[in-house]
């Protein structure tokens, strides 16, 4: 039996389209304020995605600067997983479509939908692969248009999402001890608190569908809102338990990046403000493309060096939601 092995983030990367969509600009599209979004989310602005843009395009821009941070070429990517809830189209993944336009012609494919959480269980699913010796190098991308089923008329959630992607180069090796173990969880029973009811094989494409604005995200905020608290900082003390470490000793906490209050709540429960990163103000939720940008931005500002005890923790549909450790290497 093959030991397991180490597994090190190698590469970041990330990518917003160039469009803005001010909090002001939100204003002439349904009865809101600057002022009303910035205090209940903390959000000032998102990206909305060019109606030739999709999810895979998103996703490549992501993915070819994270394997220029990572100095290798597609060629050496074994997997690439791309987490999702917007892809390109059912079928096929999406994944599948990034490998063609970057041409990683070696790396088998798939799309994982885990909604907010996408971009944590994409991580750890590449990383065992890598541990386990069937693979050695693999793409994590996290890549979102959720422009295209927000109902721009409910004010409710229009002003909380935008577009973009972000992605991570994973590889056999490294200094320290990389990707630790995860914690993750689910609750389907609470699916009907976060979701999008139509368009799939519950309930197809009609005419019908489309009038009962079906398509679209449906969400019950103050539920969201509580359970996304509780699961995110149950997961962290969980993961940091899981692998024998104190959150004294964590340099950077990420997390997903749904609303200030969310986050702000985690921060003072687990007593780590001053090393909680956010950036939901300049792109609102990005679903599952948030946690990898942040993680990106962390790294690339300075915020998480070398050695640095890095935690990062999710929530989304589903219900879905997890967090892991890692030790920066790079």
């Amino acid at each position: 039996m093959q030991p397991i092995r180490t597994v090190s983030i190698i590469g970041t990367g990330s990518y917003v389209p160039e469009k803005v969509l001010t909090n002001q600009d939100l204003e002439h599209v349904v009865e809101t304020s600057d002022e009303w979004i910035y205090s209940r989310t903390g959000m000032r602005e998102r990206h909305i995605a060019a109606d030739d843009q999709a999810a895979s395009d998103l996703g490549v821009e992501a993915a070819k600067k994270a394997l220029a941070d990572a100095g290798i070429g597609a060629e050496e990517i074994d997997l690439i997983i791309v987490a999702t809830l917007s892809p390109d189209m059912f079928f096929p993944s999406t994944a599948c479509f990034v490998q063609d336009k970057i041409g990683a012609k070696n790396a088998f494919c798939y799309d994982l939908g885990a909604a907010c959480s996408g971009f944590l269980y994409a991580l750890d699913a590449a990383k065992n692969q890598i541990a386990s010796g069937a693979i050695e190098t693999a793409l994590v991308i996290g890549s979102e248009k959720m422009s295209t089923f927000i109902d721009w008329e409910d004010r409710g959630t229009c002003i909380l999402f935008g577009d973009g992607a972000g992605a991570a180069v994973l590889r056999a090796g490294g200094e320290g001890r990389g990707i630790m173990d995860a914690v993750m969880g689910s609750d389907g029973s609470l699916a009907d608190l976060l979701w999008t009811p139509g368009g799939g094989s519950r309930n197809p494409m009609t005419h019908e569908m489309l009038d009962q604005k079906q398509q679209y995200l449906k969400m019950e905020g103050r539920d969201v809102f509580k359970h996304a608290v509780v699961r995110m900082g149950d997961a962290v003390l969980e993961a940091l338990e899981k692998n024998g470490i104190s959150a004294d000793d964590v340099n950077c906490f990420i997390p997903h990046q749904a609303n200030v209050r969310i986050i702000d709540a985690i921060s003072k429960r687990l007593g780590v403000a001053d090393r909680m990163y956010c950036n939901v103000e300049k792109y609102a939720n990005t679903s599952s493309a948030a946690l990898a940008i942040a993680l990106d931005e962390a790294v690339k500002d300075g915020t998480i060096t070398k050695g640095d005890l890095v935690v990062l923790t999710v929530f989304g549909g589903g219900f879905t939601w997890g967090a892991n450790v890692l030790e920066w290497g790079k």
